[in-house]
Parts: structure tokens; C-alpha cells; sequence
């Protein structure tokens, strides 16, 4: 186990090249340099080590290069949702030890000048990797966008699109538990079995192949 103030190697994943189909294995540089671990001597910032990344849709979109204003740069360090460490901080609002979420590179070892743009995690007594899913960006989006922008009633009916999605399975799971009616679509077989059988949707259909998705809904909806 590596003790600060240790050169050690950092592992890093670097974005080659703007993608314009289905990314592949090639588009990616696995990457090895070295880290000492220990805080430069200007820096008002935290040392973090990587505990887990998260793989979002949202980072499929940086890939490309018509969204270049806010893309990954080609050769430069991916980055997304992630939960890490604290090895060393000089800044006020972290210590050593302290657990984070939010947008972190993807490497092993980071140094965070802006480290409150990151949450510090308060809560330990469930598994760390929810803070990529149902505690983190998906969760809130999920949580804020059904009860606060949604608000339900019991009884109502909830459409929820892209439904086997990390956002939509969790607004589906919301709304269940509110006591409404969900009905959701997805692209596959595979996903529609998903969200029937694990997810509790009471109703799925596969927009693909739909040609009045209207029309679908509303049957599903009759059916009460």
C-alpha cells in the first residue's frame, strides 16, 4: 500500500480522437505515468485517490466533435462522476480521509484545485458506488425531476421515456412507490423483460417497433 509522500504509478485513461460511431477500445489510450504522492507546494487543494467511476450516456456526447464548446479534448484525460479519497487536503472545507462525489478524472490519483465543486459524502452505511447512481447524479436528477417538477398524485398515470436508462428506471421506481400507474418505453426485448420483471413497470412497450407511439400509450393505458 502506497504512504504519501510515494512515487507511485497512476493509471489514466486518455481520449484519443472524436468519435463518430459506437466508440470503441481503439478510441481510448490506456496510460501509465508517475505521481508522487504529495500536494505541490502552491496548491489549495485536495489529493485524491479513485475509489470508482461511473460510465454515463452523457459522456458518449463529449466524444463528439460538433459539441466541441464543451467535448473531451483529443489527448486529454476522460472525465465524469466518480467517488474518491482524500490522501492530503490544504483546503478548509476537506481533511485527510474524508470521502467525495462529483466530476473527477479518470486516473488513479488526481490533485483537485477546486475541490468545492465536489460533495463530501456523509453518509458510509451504504455501499460507496451508489454515489455514481441512486445517491448521485442520477438519483438527483431523478428524485428533483419526479417529486418537484413532476409532482405526482397517487393514481395518476406516469409515462417515463428512455425507461431502462439510469434516470428512468429510478423515476419508474418513484413513481411505483408514490402509487401510480407506470407505463415506460425501451428499445429492446431485453430491456422491456427488465423493466417488468425487476424494475415493477406496470406496463413497457418497445418504441422501436411502434410506428404511432400515441397510439401505443394510449392502448397500454386502456387496458385499466
Amino acid at each position: 500500500m502506497a504512504n504519501l509522500g510515494d512515487e507511485v504509478k497512476n493509471k489514466q485513461v486518455i481520449f484519443r480522437d472524436f468519435v463518430s460511431g459506437f466508440p470503441q477500445e481503439s478510441d481510448f489510450i490506456i496510460s501509465s505515468s508517475s505521481i508522487r504522492l504529495k500536494l505541490p507546494e502552491a496548491s489549495n487543494g485536495v489529493l485524491l485517490k479513485t475509489l470508482y467511476l461511473s460510465c454515463d450516456p452523457f459522456m458518449r456526447m463529449l466524444m463528439e466533435s460538433r459539441h466541441a464548446a464543451i467535448s473531451y479534448s483529443p489527448g486529454s484525460l476522460l472525465f465524469g462522476f466518480g467517488v474518491a479519497r482524500v490522501l492530503e487536503s490544504v483546503h478548509s472545507n476537506f481533511k485527510e480521509g474524508d470521502l467525495l462525489w462529483g466530476m473527477l478524472k479518470w486516473e488513479e490519483y488526481s490533485v483537485v484545485e477546486e475541490p468545492e465543486k465536489l460533495f463530501k459524502i456523509q453518509h458510509t452505511d451504504v455501499p460507496l458506488s451508489y454515489y455514481t447512481g441512486i445517491l448521485g447524479m442520477p438519483g438527483i436528477t431523478a428524485y428533483f425531476g419526479f417529486h418537484d417538477i413532476c409532482s405526482p398524485k397517487k393514481g395518476e398515470y406516469v409515462f417515463v421515456s428512455a425507461a431502462s436508462g439510469a434516470v428512468g428506471q429510478l423515476v419508474g421506481q418513484l413513481a411505483k412507490l408514490m402509487g401510480c400507474y407506470v407505463v415506460g418505453s425501451a428499445g429492446s426485448r431485453e430491456k422491456i423483460e427488465l423493466l417488468k420483471n425487476k424494475f415493477g413497470f406496470d406496463e413497457v412497450f418497445n418504441y422501436k417497433e411502434e410506428r404511432d407511439l400515441n397510439a401505443a400509450l394510449k392502448q397500454l393505458v386502456s387496458l385499466l
